[in-house]
């Protein structure tokens, strides 16, 4: 009786092909778009994805400064820091956060949703926020992606 093995097909560098995406942010609920993007920068949309490689996208999120919260989100929630010093904790609120820094805003949403080590770090590289509706990536030709 002859046994038939399976082999595991693991992508070569070869088989992954990066293209570009641009998400207009106006009007999108953070939590939604953050999912999709992370989604893309994963590269868990390609039938061929591998947790532990790179297989992901770059992602460019323009109009971060009009991206959309629910609820009582902008006056509830706030940001937690601490500078590992005695009495260093630091609270930053939504609605301060959103009004001097949306880019960070969004990425840092999109980064919980990443893996916390080495390809995560690499992964959120591949990101691009910007507060505005332009951005300096026209050369790579970036496709327009509709959530």
């Amino acid at each position: 009786m002859q046994e038939t093995t399976l082999k595991t097909f693991i992508p070569k560098g070869k088989d992954i092909h990066s293209k570009w995406w641009v998400v207009d942010a106006d009007g999108l609920r953070l939590g939604r778009m953050a999912t999709r993007v992370a989604t893309l920068l994963r590269g868990k949309h390609r039938p061929i994805y591998t947790p532990h490689l790179d297989m992901g996208d770059f992602v460019i999120v323009v109009n971060a400064r009009k991206v959309a919260l629910t609820g009582a989100k902008l006056d509830k929630k706030s940001y937690f820091s601490h500078s590992t010093y005695p009495g260093g904790s630091h609270f930053l609120a939504m609605r301060l956060a959103m009004e001097k820094k949306p880019e960070w805003v969004v990425r840092k949403t999109i980064w919980g949703m990443l893996p916390h080590n080495r390809l995560g770090r690499k992964l959120i590289k591949k990101l691009k926020v910007y507060a505005g509706p332009d951005h300096p990536h026209t050369a790579q030709q970036p496709e327009v992606l509709n959530i």
